[in-house]
């Protein structure tokens, strides 16, 4: 019978024993953790012994036999990422065909594909990587057109990455994808003047706009005119005809309705023109006294206009 006093010292007995056993069994290198993205190089003596790139748990005893056993004593464990790595490289400094001073970014991929030759091939494969890629980049884009330096960057960034792939192959990684993101001009004053260039060049493009704007209203304007004053001119023509078809009927129906209206027409436009009208009397004696008056009237004029002085004006 078990004595209760003795439960809770043997669970805490083995809540501590557990992890103390796990942590002497990894010491000793009974089993190993390989993470996600992550492989796992194990030496003994300096000699390559293998690799384990899974992730998960495994013990490397069933993979490398009784020798896995000395490699907490004379053996090595390296631990390498396999995951996708970016890097961004700022300002690298290459000319024109122009000789124009230009700063260079490009943007770049890298990932460890063999382990060992990451390991053992190459010292510093990271910084090698970096120097191949500004190098050739620089010699990629140098004595380029700025135009096509500054259009063509999708094909420059695959001119790059094709001479920089083979060799990073070698040791044990691979070259993503590499992009120039940006290139621009490190001279001050070449800025200034090209900003001033272009706000020149956008005026000039805006005034001109304006002014093809300004023509296309005024073409308009004047061929809406002119289309209203011809429909003016066939609507003021038809009056006439109107009016004359109005008449010959009135005629063809009462002719001296006809004389009355043509009476108030002509009534109308005497009115309306200010003309002074005379009534006179019927008889050819007034008429002829008439004359007689006005001529004797003109005869007193051109009198009295010889008599007069001359008029000296300056």
């Amino acid at each position: 019978m078990n004595h209760p006093g003795l439960l809770i010292p043997g669970f805490l007995f083995g809540f501590l024993a557990i992890p103390i056993t796990l942590v002497f069994f990894r010491i000793f290198g009974l089993y190993t953790v390989v993470k996600e993205c992550e492989a796992q190089v194990f030496t003994i003596f300096g000699k390559v012994q293998g690799t384990i790139d899974e992730p998960g748990l495994h013990f490397p005893i069933s993979k490398f036999g009784l020798q896995a056993l000395m490699l907490p004593f004379f053996g090595q464990k390296y631990r390498v990422s396999t995951a996708l790595r970016q890097n961004y490289l700022r300002s690298q400094m290459v000319n024109s065909e122009e000789g124009t001073p230009m700063g260079v970014g490009i943007w770049y991929e890298m990932q460890v594909t063999d382990p060992v030759i990451y390991l053992f091939t190459n010292t510093n494969p990271e910084g090698s990587l970096e120097a191949n890629v500004a190098s050739s980049t620089i010699s990629t884009l140098s004595n380029l057109e700025m135009e096509k330096m500054l259009e063509d960057r999708h094909s420059l960034s695959r001119t790059v990455r094709s001479t920089v792939s083979p060799l990073s192959e070698k040791w044990g990684y691979r070259l993503g994808s590499v992009y120039i993101r940006k290139v621009a001009f490190t001279d001050r004053q070449m800025v200034d003047n090209i900003t001033d260039k272009v706000v020149k060049r956008l005026v000039q493009v805006t005034s001109a706009m304006k002014q093809d704007g300004d023509n296309r209203v005024g073409l308009i304007k004047s061929q809406t005119a002119n289309k209203v004053s011809q429909t003016m001119a066939e609507a003021s023509a038809m009056r006439p005809r109107v009016v004359g078809e109005a008449l010959n009927k009135i005629a063809g129906q009462d002719p001296e309705i006809l004389d009355a209206v043509l009476d108030v027409m002509e009534t109308d436009k005497l009115l309306k023109s200010g003309a002074r009208v005379d009534m006179l009397p019927t008889g050819a004696n007034v008429l002829i006294q008439l004359g007689d008056g006005d001529r004797q009237i003109q005869s007193r004029h051109d009198k009295h206009e010889r008599l007069s002085p001359p008029d000296f004006r300056p």
